[in-house]
């Protein structure tokens, strides 16, 4: 490739940089902040009538025109070899690409200002918070669910977390709708021991378990899997029963473990274990002021978030006590009104635009690619033919001075 070409190549890709920057400054001081952030919101897509596309359409407009101009009028006097096509054509290529992805480094810019007024760090410490006070926040008809608060949700303090066992009677062979429903819950426990010695049930280890209330033949009922790791087994049991029902350590809120949002690549299962013991402590370790600033700390965030919100946290944390303390009562006075909707939907925009953020839209994907090879498939070859034109045109000159001469 000729050197003069070259440095022309160059020169254009700063140029487009160049624009490139300006566009994601651009999209930097345009990001509105988190609190405008709707289900609506997402990374710039081009639609051809607000001033990021009709700038984008001038200015590209505008570079190619010149820079193609510039190309056949200074650079297309020399013949180059296929290499030296190659070369041209990719760089070309680039230069397409770029000329038509203005667009694309607006929408860096706005990611860029969003994760500046919210680091990822600060979002999951949001995240977890809202996780610890999930259970505290629900609408009072949600919690008469039992698919969402149900003993069998309680992961702290041992010996949950547990599984039910349902144990049905009919007192009435011939009339199945006279029964009655136990239910009964075990505590999920771990044992591994030569797979030797489970093989022999008068062993020492399991004749061990009659002192944890378990007879062997009991034992082997309640065995909910076993899995041989080597010369071992893992077995995993119903353990000691638990009465969740005149549990003084657990309630209602302890018997949710949903999360409001997981934090991003941790496990769910871990967060829930850790969210579950900081909601223990709150309810039954810590004195009430620690829930007071937790709730202190939501309301915050909600102001933060542009959320409308009727709580009072020391009005909150009352109640959440006096449910504490009163299970059998409705939650139907619990006082935590605030827009529920409006905050789901601004956190699940939010963690798409963190870890999904789309910035070429798939209903444009199709169609931007089809634009760029376009151009370049026009620029080069019309360059190619005009090169070949040119070159063609010096040769006969050439040897016509030479006929002459």
């Amino acid at each position: 490739m000729d050197k003069k070409l070259k440095i022309f190549l160059i020169r254009s890709v700063v140029v487009l940089s160049v624009i490139h920057l300006a566009y994601f400054t651009y999209g930097y001081f345009k990001f509105e902040g988190i609190h405008q952030v709707d289900i609506y919101t997402e990374f710039y897509r081009f639609k051809f009538y607000d001033d990021v596309s009709i700038s984008h359409v001038f200015i590209t407009g505008l570079f190619l025109f010149c820079f193609f101009i510039l190309l056949l009028r200074n650079h297309s006097k020399k013949r180059y070899n296929i290499a030296g096509k190659v070369k041209i054509g990719a760089s070309l290529l680039l230069i397409s690409f770029l000329s038509l992805t203005f667009f694309i480094s607006y929408s860096f810019g706005l990611n860029a200002k969003m994760r500046t007024e919210l680091p990822e760090k600060d979002f999951n410490k949001d995240k977890t918070l809202l996780n610890v006070l999930n259970p505290f926040l629900y609408n009072y008809t949600s919690y008469s669910s039992d698919k969402l608060f149900n003993p069998e949700n309680i992961l702290y303090p041992e010996p949950y977390p547990v599984i039910a066992e349902k144990d049905t009677t009919f007192y009435d062979p011939g009339n199945p709708e006279y029964y009655s429903v136990q239910t009964n819950y075990y505590s999920i426990d771990t044992l591994k021991v030569l797979s030797s010695d489970y093989k022999n049930l008068s062993s020492g280890i399991l004749s061990g378990m009659g002192d944890l209330g378990i007879e062997p033949e009991t034992f082997t009922r309640r065995i909910m899997s076993k899995k041989t790791i080597g010369d071992s087994t893992e077995i995993i049991f119903k353990g000691v029963e638990a009465y969740p029902e005149n549990d003084e350590n657990v309630c209602i809120f302890t018997e949710n473990k949903m999360l409001y949002t997981p934090v991003h690549q941790v496990s769910q299962a871990g967060q829930q274990y850790q969210n579950a013991v900081m909601r223990y402590k709150l309810l039954y370790k810590y004195d009430r002021d620690s829930l007071l600033h937790s709730l202190q700390n939501f309301t915050a965030l909600l102001k933060k978030y542009k959320i409308e919100s009727q709580i009072v946290p020391k009005d909150l944390t009352h109640d959440v006590f006096y449910y504490r303390d009163h299970t059998r009562e409705p939650l139907n006075g619990i006082r935590n009104t605030f827009d529920r909707d409006k905050l789901k939907e601004r956190f699940a925009v939010i963690e798409r635009l963190f870890y999904q953020p789309n910035y070429l839209h798939p209903s444009i994907q199709i169609i931007f690619i089809t634009v760029v090879l376009s151009v370049w498939l026009a620029v080069f070859l019309l360059y190619l033919i005009w090169n070949y034109v040119k070159t063609r045109n010096l040769r006969i000159s050439a040897e016509d001075n030479g006929s002459y001469r």
